[in-house]
Protein backbone atom coordinates (compact mmCIF):
# COMPACT_ATOMS: atom_id res chain seq x y z
CA UNK A 1 0.00 0.00 0.00
CA UNK A 2 1.15 4.78 0.08
CA UNK A 3 0.58 3.55 -3.01
CA UNK A 4 0.79 0.05 -1.10
CA UNK A 5 -1.27 3.52 0.67
CA UNK A 6 -4.26 3.40 2.01
CA UNK A 7 -5.30 7.34 1.76
CA UNK A 8 -5.92 8.81 5.37
CA UNK A 9 -8.69 11.49 4.20
CA UNK A 10 -11.86 11.20 2.15
CA UNK A 11 -10.61 14.49 -0.16
CA UNK A 12 -6.77 15.37 -0.14
CA UNK A 13 -5.02 17.39 -2.19
CA UNK A 14 -2.25 16.49 -4.50
CA UNK A 15 0.80 16.13 -3.16
CA UNK A 16 3.49 18.29 -2.89
CA UNK A 17 6.57 17.11 -5.79
CA UNK A 18 8.69 14.54 -4.87
CA UNK A 19 12.46 15.62 -4.34
CA UNK A 20 14.65 14.73 -7.35
CA UNK A 21 16.69 12.18 -5.05
CA UNK A 22 13.74 10.45 -3.11
CA UNK A 23 11.95 10.36 -7.12
CA UNK A 24 14.94 8.89 -8.44
CA UNK A 25 15.14 5.72 -5.39
CA UNK A 26 11.06 5.14 -5.66
CA UNK A 27 11.36 4.88 -9.47
CA UNK A 28 14.24 2.12 -8.96
CA UNK A 29 12.28 0.54 -6.27
CA UNK A 30 8.88 0.37 -8.30
CA UNK A 31 10.63 -1.25 -10.89
CA UNK A 32 11.07 -4.74 -8.41
CA UNK A 33 7.16 -4.06 -8.05
CA UNK A 34 5.24 -7.26 -9.78
CA UNK A 35 2.17 -5.51 -11.49
CA UNK A 36 -1.13 -5.78 -13.04
CA UNK A 37 -1.10 -8.81 -15.74
CA UNK A 38 1.88 -10.83 -13.87
CA UNK A 39 0.31 -13.88 -13.15
CA UNK A 40 1.52 -13.70 -9.12
CA UNK A 41 -0.29 -11.53 -8.25
CA UNK A 42 -3.32 -13.80 -8.98
CA UNK A 43 -1.86 -16.54 -6.93
CA UNK A 44 -2.22 -18.14 -3.67
CA UNK A 45 1.58 -18.00 -1.98
CA UNK A 46 3.06 -20.98 -0.36
CA UNK A 47 3.90 -21.37 3.41
CA UNK A 48 6.96 -20.41 4.31
CA UNK A 49 8.64 -24.05 5.92
CA UNK A 50 12.36 -22.62 6.31
CA UNK A 51 13.35 -19.92 8.77
CA UNK A 52 16.54 -18.84 7.48
CA UNK A 53 19.29 -16.63 6.49
CA UNK A 54 17.85 -16.54 2.95
CA UNK A 55 14.14 -15.59 4.94
CA UNK A 56 15.61 -12.67 6.94
CA UNK A 57 17.58 -11.44 3.22
CA UNK A 58 13.76 -11.61 1.54
CA UNK A 59 12.29 -9.59 4.51
CA UNK A 60 15.17 -7.11 4.94
CA UNK A 61 15.42 -6.38 0.70
CA UNK A 62 11.18 -6.15 0.85
CA UNK A 63 11.38 -3.87 3.91
CA UNK A 64 14.40 -1.49 1.68
CA UNK A 65 11.79 -1.64 -1.23
CA UNK A 66 8.84 -0.80 0.51
CA UNK A 67 10.66 1.95 2.37
CA UNK A 68 12.04 3.58 -1.26
CA UNK A 69 8.62 2.56 -2.90
CA UNK A 70 7.44 5.12 0.08
CA UNK A 71 4.93 2.00 0.70
CA UNK A 72 3.12 1.26 3.78
CA UNK A 73 3.25 -2.80 3.08
CA UNK A 74 4.59 -4.78 0.55
CA UNK A 75 3.99 -8.89 0.26
CA UNK A 76 6.25 -11.14 -1.15
CA UNK A 77 4.31 -12.06 -4.48
CA UNK A 78 4.33 -8.21 -5.28
CA UNK A 79 8.33 -8.89 -5.67
CA UNK A 80 8.12 -12.19 -7.37
CA UNK A 81 8.21 -14.76 -4.54
CA UNK A 82 5.53 -17.07 -4.28
CA UNK A 83 6.08 -17.02 -0.09
CA UNK A 84 3.57 -15.86 2.29
CA UNK A 85 5.23 -13.05 4.04
CA UNK A 86 4.60 -9.43 3.89
CA UNK A 87 5.63 -6.67 5.55
CA UNK A 88 4.49 -3.49 6.85
CA UNK A 89 4.98 -0.27 8.95
CA UNK A 90 1.87 2.10 9.38
CA UNK A 91 3.58 4.92 11.09
CA UNK A 92 6.98 6.17 9.34
CA UNK A 93 8.84 6.41 12.81
CA UNK A 94 7.42 2.91 13.61
CA UNK A 95 10.02 -0.21 13.13
CA UNK A 96 8.97 -2.38 9.92
CA UNK A 97 6.74 -5.39 11.12
CA UNK A 98 7.11 -8.32 9.08
CA UNK A 99 4.51 -11.16 9.48
CA UNK A 100 5.22 -14.96 8.43
CA UNK A 101 2.58 -17.41 7.63
CA UNK A 102 -0.06 -15.11 8.65
CA UNK A 103 -3.53 -16.19 9.43
CA UNK A 104 -6.66 -13.90 10.35
CA UNK A 105 -7.91 -15.45 13.46
CA UNK A 106 -10.94 -12.91 13.86
CA UNK A 107 -12.36 -9.79 12.36
CA UNK A 108 -14.58 -7.11 13.81
CA UNK A 109 -18.51 -6.92 12.25
CA UNK A 110 -18.10 -3.62 12.09
CA UNK A 111 -16.47 -2.71 8.33
CA UNK A 112 -15.59 0.65 6.93
CA UNK A 113 -15.11 1.80 3.22
CA UNK A 114 -11.41 3.88 2.82
CA UNK A 115 -10.00 4.47 -0.60
CA UNK A 116 -7.26 2.38 -0.88
CA UNK A 117 -4.12 2.33 -3.55
CA UNK A 118 -1.35 -0.56 -4.40
CA UNK A 119 1.98 -0.13 -5.56
CA UNK A 120 0.97 -3.39 -7.61
CA UNK A 121 -1.50 -1.32 -9.69
CA UNK A 122 -0.37 2.33 -10.06
CA UNK A 123 -2.04 4.98 -10.88
CA UNK A 124 -5.18 3.44 -9.45
CA UNK A 125 -7.46 3.96 -5.65
CA UNK A 126 -10.82 1.87 -5.15
CA UNK A 127 -13.18 2.35 -2.04
CA UNK A 128 -12.55 -1.20 -0.46
CA UNK A 129 -15.02 -2.52 2.45
CA UNK A 130 -13.09 -3.97 5.17
CA UNK A 131 -13.46 -5.20 8.95
CA UNK A 132 -12.25 -2.31 10.96
CA UNK A 133 -10.08 -4.72 13.62
CA UNK A 134 -8.54 -7.86 13.29
CA UNK A 135 -6.38 -10.60 15.31
CA UNK A 136 -3.79 -12.20 13.06
CA UNK A 137 -1.60 -14.85 14.40
CA UNK A 138 1.94 -15.67 12.60
CA UNK A 139 5.48 -15.31 12.78
CA UNK A 140 8.06 -13.21 12.43
CA UNK A 141 11.42 -13.74 10.52
CA UNK A 142 13.12 -15.77 12.84
CA UNK A 143 10.28 -18.11 13.55
CA UNK A 144 8.88 -17.01 16.70
CA UNK A 145 5.51 -16.80 16.98
CA UNK A 146 3.35 -12.88 16.65
CA UNK A 147 -0.07 -12.25 18.01
CA UNK A 148 -1.01 -8.89 16.28
CA UNK A 149 -4.38 -7.13 17.55
CA UNK A 150 -4.97 -3.96 14.87
CA UNK A 151 -7.42 -1.80 14.34
CA UNK A 152 -7.89 1.35 11.79
CA UNK A 153 -5.39 1.84 9.58
CA UNK A 154 -3.02 -0.93 10.56
CA UNK A 155 -5.89 -3.73 10.44
CA UNK A 156 -6.83 -2.23 6.75
CA UNK A 157 -2.78 -2.45 5.65
CA UNK A 158 -2.60 -6.67 7.09
CA UNK A 159 -5.66 -7.39 5.03
CA UNK A 160 -4.78 -5.56 1.93
CA UNK A 161 -1.47 -7.68 2.22
CA UNK A 162 -2.91 -10.50 3.29
CA UNK A 163 -5.10 -10.46 0.21
CA UNK A 164 -2.01 -10.41 -2.34
CA UNK A 165 -0.51 -13.34 -0.39
CA UNK A 166 -3.80 -15.25 -1.47
CA UNK A 167 -4.08 -13.50 -5.17
CA UNK A 168 -6.51 -10.76 -4.58
CA UNK A 169 -5.95 -7.57 -5.88
CA UNK A 170 -7.91 -4.21 -4.66
CA UNK A 171 -10.20 -4.33 -7.82
CA UNK A 172 -11.03 -7.99 -6.99
CA UNK A 173 -12.72 -5.71 -3.82
CA UNK A 174 -14.48 -3.03 -5.74
CA UNK A 175 -17.83 -2.41 -7.42
CA UNK A 176 -17.88 -3.39 -11.02
CA UNK A 177 -17.95 0.41 -12.20
CA UNK A 178 -15.17 1.38 -9.80
CA UNK A 179 -13.56 -1.27 -11.51
CA UNK A 180 -14.02 -0.67 -14.92
CA UNK A 181 -13.34 3.22 -14.19
CA UNK A 182 -9.59 2.29 -12.36
CA UNK A 183 -9.04 0.44 -15.29
CA UNK A 184 -9.58 3.47 -17.60
CA UNK A 185 -7.64 5.33 -15.41
CA UNK A 186 -4.46 2.94 -15.70
CA UNK A 187 -4.86 3.10 -19.53
CA UNK A 188 -4.87 6.46 -20.04
CA UNK A 189 -1.82 6.81 -17.67
CA UNK A 190 0.08 4.31 -19.12
CA UNK A 191 -0.64 6.37 -22.89
CA UNK A 192 0.29 9.07 -20.91
CA UNK A 193 3.35 7.71 -19.41
CA UNK A 194 4.33 6.56 -23.16
CA UNK A 195 3.80 9.54 -24.67
CA UNK A 196 6.33 11.13 -22.59
CA UNK A 197 9.26 8.58 -22.65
Amino acid sequence: MAEDVVEATEESEAPPPLDPEVRARRDAALRHVRTLGDPILKTKARPVERFDDELRDEVARMATLMHDALGIGLAAPQVGISHRVLVYRVEPASPVVALVNPEIEWASRDEEISEEGCLSLPFIHVDVERPVAVLVRARDEQGDELVIEASGLEARVIQHEIDHLDGILILDRTTREQRKAAMRALREAEQAAAGVA
